[in-house]
């Protein structure tokens, strides 16, 4: 009883220092949610913030008619959120949008060559105790770890 306790405390205290795009980021279930979290966060200069956006832009080519489209609003996003991970290696807001998409789109897409790397990368920050641990939960619940 006391471990469910301190596991439920741990909990709600790392829930209340999660930023506000990130709870608006998981809560974005919709198509009109998502376009709604875009507009409201695509002019920030946070480097995390504009990865969640960028993640979001590439959700909506599931909402595209044509393949061509489709894929083209894919692969636009992909090459903004490589970028972002390119320049901000150790970001892991970004690590973990990454590892989320890969691991959740179809394999056709071809877009699944840093799933292990990302793991790996996110396995430690889960073991360390820094300023991204308000993600620990999302990395639980959303990835394969």
């Amino acid at each position: 009883m006391k471990l469910l306790l301190v596991a439920f405390t741990y909990v709600f205290m790392t829930l209340n220092d999660v930023p506000n795009y990130v709870m608006d980021y998981h809560m974005a279930d919709t198509k009109e949610k998502e376009i709604v979290f875009i507009n409201k966060y695509k002019s920030s200069d946070k480097i995390s913030v504009k990865g969640y956006v960028v993640s979001l832009q590439m959700k909506q080519a599931k909402h595209k008619f044509f393949p061509w489209k489709k894929l083209a609003v894919f692969n636009e996003g992909k090459k903004k959120l490589e970028k972002l991970i390119k320049e901000n290696p150790n970001n892991t807001d970004l690590r973990y949008l990454r590892l989320v998409i890969q691991e959740n789109i179809p394999a056709i897409l071809n877009y699944k060559s840093s799933i292990n790397m990302d793991k790996e990368f996110l396995s430690e920050k889960l073991k360390e105790v820094d300023s991204s641990d308000y993600l620990d939960f999302y990395i639980k619940k959303n990835t394969s770890l």
